[in-house]
This record gives C-alpha cells, structure tokens and sequence, in this order.
C-alpha cells in the first residue's frame, strides 16, 4: 500500500527522524498503564513513541508486525485487531457444513443503529427542553378547536355567545377497566442503515489524496470522517485528514506540504486547531474526557507548533474544543468569608480544561440524569419491600445507590433485582459481557438478565410512550465499565423515579471509552455508598484482596488452586503456558482445556497473545486456517462493537462470512470485518479478558512485560479466575513492586465536578 508521506513539521530542514526524537507527550504515552482496550487506536497512537530494546507489544503498544511508515486504515473494533498476515476470508472456500443463514443484519451493526437512534432522540428531547414552547403547538382535532375558538374571543375577532350555539358535547365514554399488564416482548434491533457516499464524491477524494501523495484507499474513510464535500474540505485545509482515524501529524504534514507547497508552514493556523483536535481524540483512547490546556500546550510545543497559546486559542475561537474550569460552578453562590481585617490570601489558581464538545455533552448529560433520578420521588406505587440487607434497604429510599465489592458481591446486587420484583416493581440487572449476564442470569432468571448493550439496543424489558425503559429499578453491574457515552445513554433512557444500582469492583480495569464514570460517583459522594463485606472465597479470592490493597502474598493452597511457575525467557513461558492449558490443568486438577484461559500483557512481543495463540492452536487444533486464517473448532474473540469482546469457536463458514458459536448463540461475522474484527481467543489480554470468568486461568508475566503491569491489571487478570490460577512467572520482583507500587495512571474527567455543581445548585 503507498505510505503517506513523511517528514518533519512544515518549512523544517530537519530529517524525518526529528519528531521521533523528542520527548513523548501526554497522548502518545498516553497513560499506558490505565490504557482502555480500545488497541488498534491506541496501538497507532503509541507508535509514534520509538520502543526501547526488550518492550512488549502491550495493550498501548503498536503493533511491530505493522509498518510505522505505512497507513492500514481499520474499523476494527478495540478488543480484536487483526493479525496483519491473516488473509481475508473473501476467497475462502464454502463450508458445506455451515449452518443456515442468520439473519442479514449482524448484532453489532443493529446495536448501532439503535444506539445512534437513541441518541438523536436525546438530543433532540434535550433541544426541546431548551427550545422555547409554543402553547398549543402540538394539539389537534376538537382540542386545537377549542384553543382557536379562545384565542379569537380574546382578540375580539369573534363574540364569545358564537360558539355556544352548536350540539352539546358528546357524553365521555367510561374510562375502560384497568387489567393486568401484559408481559413486554423485546424491541427486536432495527437494522443498520449504511450511509451511501456518491461515486463523484469518492471519485473527487482520491483525486486530492493522489495529489497529496496519500494512497487512495482512504478515499472511503475520509468521506466518513468529512462528509460528502470532504475533497472541498481537505483541499481547504489539508490537515483536516487527522480526522480519519490513525492518521498521525507527520502524515498529515507530508499531505499539507504536498498540496500546498511553500505555503506549508508549521505556526500555519489550521494545522494548530486540527492539532489540538487530534491531541484530544488521543486523549479520549486513554479515557480523558478532557485535559488539562498546559498538558496540549507541550503537546503542541513537542510537535513543533511555534506559538501553542496562539494554537489553543485559535482552535477555542473556531469551535473545535469547549473551555471548562474547576472552579464554584456556574449559578451556585460563592461562601461568603467574614472579613478578619488582614490582606486577603492569594486565589489558588484555577485549572483550565480542554475537551471535545461530543465527551463535553456525554457529561453534561450524563450529569443531569444522575441528578434527575436522585431528585425524582423514587417509584413505589404502595409497594413494600421484603426485609433485606443494608443494599436493599438503601436501594428502597434513594434514586441512585452505588456497590462495591468483588465477584462475591454480585451476589448482593443481584438480590436487588429479586426483592425488587417481590415488592411488585419492575426490575432488571444488566452486565458489560454475555458471560457476565450468564452469571447474573443464574441469581436472578435469565428474564431479567441482560447486557448493558443489549438493553440499549432494545433486547430488553421494552420502552414506555416517551421512549423511556419500562423499569422501576435496574442494576448495572460491571459498572467500572461503562465509558461516559454508554452510560449517558443508559441514564437518559431511564424513566423519572426509577431507581438506579451502579455495581463493581473499583479494582479492576477501567472502560474501554472515555471516562471513569463508576469512579466519579463514588468520588462525588451525592448518593449513598454501601460497600460489601462478602470476602472472595478460596486461595484465589485470598491472594485476589491481597493484591486488591497492595500486598502480594503467599497463600495456602493444600488443593494446588494456585501455581507459581517460573520461567527464564519468553520461549519458556509460551512452552510453559502451552504445557499447562493443554495438558497440566486437565490432568492434575481435572478441568479441561476448553474452560481455561490464558490472559497475558499485551497482543505483540514474544510472549503475546499471538505468539501464545499460535502456539496454542498448533498443539489443540492444528489446521491450515482455510476460513481466513481460521480453522473449524479454533477458540475466538469476536469484537461486536469497540471495548466488548464475545469468546466464541468457529463453527464454519459460507458466502456470508465465518460462522461462531458463542456460548450456544450462533453469531455470524460478515466476511468484511473478519480480518478486522475477529482474533484467535486461547489467549486474550487482560483489557479483553475483563468481565468475564472462567474455571481456570494461566496468567503469562514474560520478562519483557514487566512495565505493563500495574495493580489493577494484576487484580483484574488474577480475579478471572473461578477455580484455580496458574502464574507463568518471568517478571521477578517487578510483579511485587507493581501491586504494591505502581497504581493506574489517572484519567482527567468532569463529571464528580459536574454532579456536585448540580446538587449544590438545587439545594
């Protein structure tokens, strides 16, 4: 494929090399250790940042099978970047074995577009609130009569006796006999809508990326990224194509110096706007919402923008980023201080935050509906709860309640679910994963039991008139997963005086998306807070609330529920991981091979997950991987939308694509998003791996991994497992001082601020 071209900034003499020399900034590190899975941006992003000898290929890390001077643009969904020699499964021969047709429609592509529907209705609910009201805009029939009739007595058009000539009024039928309500059948996902691009429009893209020097495969992501007139726009501002997802500043330069020549100059003002646009979306893969403007100005400063204030405020005044300051929010009352008669101390300075407008209206949104269900009256309808333990009680007098605990204290949030429904409400309980609703499923039935993706697509207890879910009371668990988008939907969904339980373990990983929304609540501290004392049992659950407080210790394990096996390099410990799934764990402990998984750092490096996968699919189900790279029986995950991953094996495939069987749900993968969407799944990263559980679990530490690791990434691969963990040991005292030592890095977000603003202002 033609690489982009390279070079440093515009109008510089230095080499192509120059950039890569100076310091990394904030979103090309971009917070590793805390990195959300969404692995192929963050991948692209990292791999501006030359690799030291013996680093790994982590979750932030790029991909070293890929070509850092080439552009392979994907839609790949973050928990399953392809491998870049698998082949494409259009030339793949047809299975005769395969299974009937699914249905057209993918459950990614219809989770889509229901989402995107349900945003648009929120919007524009929110555009109505705000949008001055007409009287009697929306009335019709005898009533729109009426209100005409009133208004032109008032005017003096007509005499008010004029209208009492006609028939009298028909008497009003007898309001009909209320009956039990019918149970609500799910919404089944409409489908996805493709949006069309016209062939001039294509045909006028590649035209300006020729010019440019940039290949013209991109011609499709860029009329996504810009629209229709996206040649206009581009050969106006060439930096516009930061816009299309990968793309990095010194391929937009090389584009911008190719169309514009000795006009090409690096304090040009649309390369510092597009700049500060592209930090930011660097950020969001990270999980900031926002960051702080000195953090973008070295940013800009590292990417040789002369003037980064004039940058900042250059992109501030043509819209692209929103300005935010920590600081009395706006319409609360400043304390007053009595006067003490001494010089007043100086102001501590306010820090002045930059975001995108689409994270800035998630929060915001976000905001309002967490303080809408705790001001509403909470819905009863007479109803009295069963006795319960401290969780239900709270949950039975507030609008929001928050949970914590370990994979014991689902349990305690699932019995929410149960006694609401004793008491008469409606109720339900949503998970981040399938298996997580799986486990859900067990304590409460599987009829209240869903995703958190599933109730927003529809595949729920169905919506009332205004669009609103037919729920008194849901409880999310996994809610350290939910990003700020997600759970602005999820919020805005709810109807006024539903109760909410946001439930999870602040332990482990946080969201693929942008935001650290369960964290916000519990730091904002506007609900009541109940935190469970149920301990994980066993020697796993032991060592698993070790790690939780930073502590790393022995733990008796008479029944071999834990194994620390040492290894000197990465061959050994993909020899050793091998050794253990295949044959050690079946035998010695008497759980097979197809309910264990391994977990480990990062995709790339000698001990990754595809040199771990390739390893494993020769010893457990060697093949030629006629299906694209895929074979009948090979163990998969499938990425159905970014930060969600389904382990699946393949059951076979046809004219339409690779055909899976995900815990008994057959899931067809449209040959197009094979390469881009689906990876071999013995091994799967930590990121990939949470909200999920299974018997037993073989955790890979090689040597070269050691500065991936961080507490809540130990805590969340050791808690996966049910039964028994296997430790692949190469780290050496890098895996103690991690726990004890080294915590995620922190995400700059709004919404804590936000809520507490919201609750002081109504107060």
């Amino acid at each position: 494929m033609t690489a982009l071209p390279q070079g440093s900034a515009p109008g510089s003499t230095a080499d192509d090399t120059a950039e890569a020399a100076v310091a990394p900034d904030i979103t090309e590190v971009a917070a590793a250790a805390e990195t959300a899975d969404a692995e192929t941006a963050v991948e692209r992003a990292a791999s501006e940042t030359p690799a030291g000898p013996g680093t790994t290929d982590t979750d932030t890390e790029t991909d070293p099978d890929t070509d850092a001077d080439a552009y392979a643009p994907t839609d790949a969904a973050p928990d399953a970047t392809p491998d870049g020699d698998e082949s494409s499964t259009a030339d793949a021969p047809t299975d005769t074995t395969a299974e009937p047709a699914a249905p057209e429609v993918s459950e990614a592509a219809a989770e889509l577009a229901a989402q995107r529907k349900l945003r648009a209705r929120i919007e524009q609910r929110k555009a109505e609130k705000e949008a001055p009201i007409e009287a009697g805009a929306k009335l019709s029939g005898p009533a729109a009569d009426l209100l005409a009739a009133v208004r032109a007595v008032e005017s003096g058009e007509k005499s008010g006796a004029a209208f009492f000539a006609g028939p009298p009024p028909a008497p009003r039928k007898p309001a009909p006999t209320p009956v039990a309500a019918a149970p609500v059948r799910p919404r089944a996902p409409e489908p996805a809508r493709t949006p069309t691009t016209s062939a001039e429009a294509l045909a006028s893209v590649r035209d300006v990326l020729t010019r440019g020097g940039a290949p013209e495969a991109l011609a499709a992501q860029v009329t996504g990224a810009l629209g229709e007139q996206a040649a206009d726009v581009l050969g106006a501002d060439p930096w516009q194509l930061l816009a299309v997802p990968g793309v990095r500043p010194e391929q937009a330069d090389g584009f911008a110096r190719a169309l514009l020549g000795a006009e090409c100059r690096p304090d040009d003002e649309r390369r510092g706007a597009a700049l500060v646009g592209w930090i930011l979306e660097q950020a969001a893969l990270a999980g900031h919402t926002a960051l702080a403007a000195d953090e973008v100005r070295k940013s800009l400063a590292a990417r040789s923008v002369p003037d980064p204030d004039t940058a900042v405020q250059q992109a501030i005044a043509e819209g692209v980023v929103l300005v935010f300051q920590d600081g009395v929010p706006q319409g609360a009352e400043e304390p007053e201080v009595p006067d003490s008669g001494e010089e007043d101390a100086p102001a501590e300075p306010v820090e002045v935050l930059l975001g995108l407008d689409r994270y800035a209206l998630a929060e915001e949104s976000l905001a309002d509906g967490l303080a809408r269900l705790l001001n509403s009256p909470v819905r009863d309808d007479g109803s009295v709860w069963p006795e319960g333990g401290e969780l239900v009680r709270a949950v039975a007098g507030s609008g929001l309640v928050a949970h914590t605990g370990g994979e014991a204290a689902r349990a305690e949030s699932a019995a929410v679910v149960t006694a609401a429904a004793a008491a008469g409400l409606r109720a339900a309980g949503a998970a981040h994963t399938a298996d997580g609703r799986r486990r859900l499923a067990e304590l409460t039935g599987p009829l209240a039991a869903f995703t958190v993706a599933g109730l927003l697509s529809g595949a729920g207890p169905g919506r009332d008139a205004d669009g609103a879910l037919a729920l008194d009371v849901l409880v999310v668990q996994d809610a350290p997963q939910l990003d700020v988008e997600t759970a602005a939907m999820l919020v805005e969904s709810l109807p006024d005086g539903c109760r909410l339980v946001l439930s999870g373990d602040p332990g482990v990983l946080g969201s693929a998306g942008a935001g650290r929304v369960f964290a916000d609540v519990l730091a904002a501290r506007v609900c009541p807070v109940v935190a469970s004392r149920l301990p994980d049992p066993g020697p796993v659950g032991e060592l698993v609330s070790g790690v939780g407080i930073g502590e790393l210790n022995q733990v008796e394990a008479p029944g071999r529920e834990v194994v620390i096996v040492p290894v000197r390099d990465a061959g050994e410990a993909v020899h050793r991981s091998v050794q253990l799934l295949a044959d050690s764990i079946p035998r010695a402990i008497g759980i097979p091979a197809e309910q264990t998984q391994v977990i480990t750092v990062g995709h790339g490096g000698s001990a990754g997950t595809r040199a771990l996968n390739a390893a494993l699919k020769q010893r457990l189900n060697p093949g030629p991987g006629r299906f694209g790279g895929f074979d009948p029986a090979d163990r998969v995950a499938y990425a159905p939308a970014p930060g969600r991953t389904e382990t699946g094996t393949v059951v076979g495939a046809d004219a339409e694509g690779l055909r899976l069987d995900c815990a008994g749900t057959p899931v067809l993968v449209p040959k197009e998003r094979v390469e881009s969407a689906l990876r071999h799944g013995w091994a799967l990263t930590a990121h990939q791996a949470t909200g999920m559980r299974w018997p037993a679990v073989v955790v890979v530490l090689p040597r070269d991994a050691a500065q991936g690791l961080n507490r809540a990434w130990v805590y969340t691969a050791f808690s996966r497992a049910e039964r028994h963990l296997s430790v692949v040991h190469g780290v050496d005292q890098a895996l103690p001082r991690a726990v004890a030592e080294v915590l995620p890095a922190p995400r700059t977000t709004r919404l804590a601020p936000l809520l507490k603003g919201l609750l002081m202002t109504a107060e």
